[in-house]
């Protein structure tokens, strides 16, 4: 009901009668009054008077009615302690494929190598539910995807120059605009799900507590719709899932990214490693060129560039 209202709020070039909500909704004019105050408490600014309801500004929360084609697979929280653990949660009770949920903010956020997230109120927090019918092996592509659909998403939606950095993370001008995070859960050799958590700098300011960070309101000079870059960024991810056979996945990759031909330094929980970039393998692993000119595969760590090379 809420989307139904705020639609004909949208559409509307002038105050829009109780009467008329009324008569288009099937509901009483009471029952309007009541979903108008639910709004209002919300977060929306509806002036309402004796001509009726006029829809001011609405906030820029990402609630589930405002993706109408959505609205059941959409949930926002105001807070959480991590959209990961919920998602999670969700996925093993039978939450769909493209399920989403997002925050306002996080508590306990987490990226790689048991990092932190810090999730400030502007930023867009997110984990999406998949559930791609492929075997266990194909599972790193559904993570490529996510980066590379989200990349192009940011580069159409709001212009700025965004790069994939190995594995997964957004960077603009080398700071870092979004990280990305993924657990898998498997049966019987193949995906059951795989959650892929989002964070995104939107309209909050990274650079206090990250100072190698950005942030898009930064980038762009103007504050981003958050509820309409996520509506951008499911539908892209949504059509390349449905589309891709992800035999191309690691080369599309490869054609927006910011780690190849560098001097990197990668970090797992058992080693570091540094060398020369010099390819992605069909296995989603860097192939990195060492001082002695030996080839090294890195299946996994947090990449960045090394200054002391």
């Amino acid at each position: 009901m809420k989307s139904r209202i705020l639609k004909i709020f949208r559409s509307a070039k002038d105050v829009v009668s109780g009467e008329t909500l009324s008569a288009e909704l099937g509901i009483s004019r009471v029952s309007v009054w009541k979903h108008i105050q639910k709004l209002q408490e919300c977060g929306y600014d509806i002036d309402a008077g004796a001509k009726g309801y006029w829809l001011r500004n609405a906030p820029d929360i990402p609630y589930s009615w405002e993706f109408p084609d959505r609205e059941n697979r959409i949930h926002y929280f105001p807070e959480v302690s991590s959209t990961m653990d919920i998602a999670r949660d969700m996925a093993r009770r039978g939450a769909p494929h493209l399920t989403v949920v997002t925050a306002g903010r996080q508590t306990c956020g987490r990226g790689r190598l048991r990092r932190v997230w810090h999730s400030d109120d502007g930023g867009l927090y997110i984990t999406v539910i998949l559930r791609p019918d492929i075997p266990l092996q194909w599972c790193f592509r559904v993570n490529f995807a996510a980066s590379l659909t989200l990349c192009r998403t940011l580069r159409r939606e709001t212009g700025v120059s965004a790069a994939v950095k190995w594995p997964n993370d957004i960077l603009v001008n080398g700071k870092k605009l979004s990280g990305m995070l993924s657990e898998m859960e498997a049966e019987a050799g193949m995906v059951s799900f795989i959650t892929v958590g989002i964070g995104i700098n939107v309209n909050n300011d990274p650079t206090f507590l990250e100072p190698a960070a950005c942030s898009l309101k930064q980038l762009t000079g103007t504050s981003v719709s958050r509820k309409a870059l996520l509506a951008a960024y499911l539908n892209e991810l949504e059509d390349y899932l449905r589309h891709a056979d992800f035999e191309s996945t690691i080369d599309d990759w490869k054609t927006l990214n910011c780690t190849l031909g560098k001097q990197v330094r990668v970090v797992s929980m058992q080693e570091t490693s540094s060398g020369c970039a010099v390819d992605v393998d069909p296995g989603g692993a860097l192939i990195l060129k060492l001082s002695d000119g030996s080839l090294k595969k890195i299946l996994y760590g947090d990449c960045m560039n090394d200054e002391k090379a």
